[in-house]
């Protein structure tokens, strides 16, 4: 029987998404939920993985194509069996019905893409490093722990030789001047697309307001060991500044509203966006009902979005 790979459903906000990586190819045995393909899209990279165990025996759509949601990537054959030579879920030589291939991926096939990516780089033995995901999974802070234990000591200094004296006139430029041009990810476009329609549309408004942050210090200060201790994660001045957020967002309703031709369309919940550095480009992940939220849940949310952007691994509805 043949099963489709579908792109999965993407929100109204997303047109298309762009083929990043296959992970397998046509002939190859795959795994259930193996990863078959990484998908990009303006504001993540999504994993799919396959629906059936059994033979990738089409692929539809190549590197670097396009492809609209839900739309079909590739098709699996549940009774066919890998062509000989092909590589199996284990990376190994495959010549058993596809139906009796194992359902948990193993080996590099259980790494995020993340993970894997710093592994082949830096030439590493993933099952020699510590895994402390969940069931011991290796994520991308292991291999950078690991990394960063296994440094080489730097090599001593030379000795610096007394400059030379400076010729009368400067030496011709010798060599030729390289340029290199880099395509964008289609996260940078969307925020370059973004700013640029801001600037254009909207009023350019700055205003400064000086707080007085003493007392939220101080009461950060003395409370915030207890905190970590209780909570389990630390007590920083995000979960202040959304709190506060919130509060103004409730008694100026106005700001929280936007317009919809003539009608003016208000929030009765306040979510706030938390700007996060990732690898790929700064990321708008979504705290939600940050009003029913306390201050140890804002803070535990905010430190998972900060991983997951690190890690690659936002989804589209935590965006």
């Amino acid at each position: 029987m043949l099963v489709d790979v579908k792109v999965p459903l993407l929100a109204e906000s997303i047109p298309d998404a762009t083929l990043l990586d296959w992970k397998k190819g046509p002939g190859e045995a795959v795994a259930r939920d193996e990863i078959l393909l990484e998908l990009e899209t303006d504001k993540v990279v999504l994993e799919v993985p396959a629906p059936q165990a059994g033979v990738l025996s089409e692929v539809l759509k190549n590197t670097g194509d396009i492809a609209l949601s839900e739309e079909v990537l590739a098709r699996i054959d549940t009774e066919a069996a890998a062509a000989p030579g092909a590589k199996g879920a284990d990376g190994g030589a495959e010549a058993v019905p596809a139906g009796q291939a194992a359902d948990e991926p193993t080996g590099s096939d259980a790494l995020s893409p993340a993970v894997q990516r710093l592994v082949a780089e830096h030439d590493l033995d993933a099952s020699a490093i510590t895994g402390t995901g969940k069931d011991g999974r290796l994520i991308k802070g292991d291999v950078l722990a690991y990394l960063d234990a296994n440094k080489p000591a730097p090599a001593p200094a030379a000795p610096v030789a007394p400059p030379a004296a400076k010729p009368a006139t400067p030496p011709p430029v010798s060599g030729e001047r390289a340029e290199r041009r880099e395509s964008m990810s289609r996260l940078r476009m969307r925020i370059a697309e973004r700013l640029v329609e801001a600037q254009q549309t909207a009023a350019i408004l700055t205003t400064f307001n000086e707080v007085d942050m003493q007392p939220v210090m101080a009461l950060r200060k003395r409370y915030k060991d207890q905190f970590e201790k209780t909570h389990g994660v630390r007590l920083g001045f995000m979960s202040f500044f959304a709190k506060a957020a919130v509060q103004a967002l409730e008694r100026f309703p106005a700001v929280n509203a936007y317009i919809e031709g003539n009608d003016t369309v208000y929030h009765d919940y306040q979510d706030i966006g938390v700007a996060v550095g990732s690898p790929r480009g700064l990321v708008v992940p979504i705290l939600r009902d940050v009003a029913q939220m306390s201050f140890a849940d804002i803070e535990a949310t905010i430190a998972e979005y900060g991983a997951k952007a690190r890690d690659g691994t936002l989804t589209v509805e935590e965006m």
